[in-house]
């Protein structure tokens, strides 16, 4: 799951409130589930189906955290940003609502809520994005709002400026 180049890069001006993004399904597998987790959540319920019996979930499941990387990386390759790079300025209100099995395919639904230039710094601003990851047959797993920093045309302008 590489990050397709696009060859052109967006800007905070290039969006807008209310624009939405969807991205493609992504499906995972138990050994996914596995793999990621000894490595980064070595958890009974991640690691081992008979293990996961004895925790609430009852069953292996996925951790969050790869929920969460999985977002990140469905958002990356919807194409929506170009090869801009996604700057994190903030992340809040993540809220897991159900766990992620062995099985499951994975879509992500983004909308623009805020986007505001900068207040000293005149080639960035941030913007504001709710996303709710979900399962293709409607489970909503995971949401939450991102604040990314984006470039301005004004840092188009200052880079030519530079040379």
């Amino acid at each position: 799951m590489t990050k397709p180049k696009t060859g052109v890069l967006r800007y905070l001006e290039d969006f807008k409130v209310g624009e939405t993004i969807e991205t493609e399904a992504f499906s995972l597998d138990r050994d996914m589930i596995v793999s990621f987790a000894e490595q980064y959540d070595p958890q009974d319920m991640h690691v081992d189906e008979e293990l996961a019996k004895n925790t609430i979930f009852g069953e292996l499941v996925g951790s969050g955290w790869q929920t969460l990387l999985i977002t990140l990386k469905l958002i990356l390759n919807s194409k929506r940003f170009g090869d801009t790079p996604l700057i994190g300025a903030g992340f809040k209100e993540v809220r897991f609502h159900h766990p992620m099995y062995p099985g499951d395919s994975l879509k992500v639904c983004a909308e623009i809520l805020d986007i505001r230039p900068s207040k000293n710094k005149a080639d960035r601003g941030l913007m504001d994005i709710h996303v709710t990851t979900k399962t293709t047959t409607g489970t909503v797993l995971i949401t939450q709002t991102w604040t990314l920093a984006l470039p301005t045309k004004a840092s188009v302008t200052a880079t030519a400026a530079s040379h």
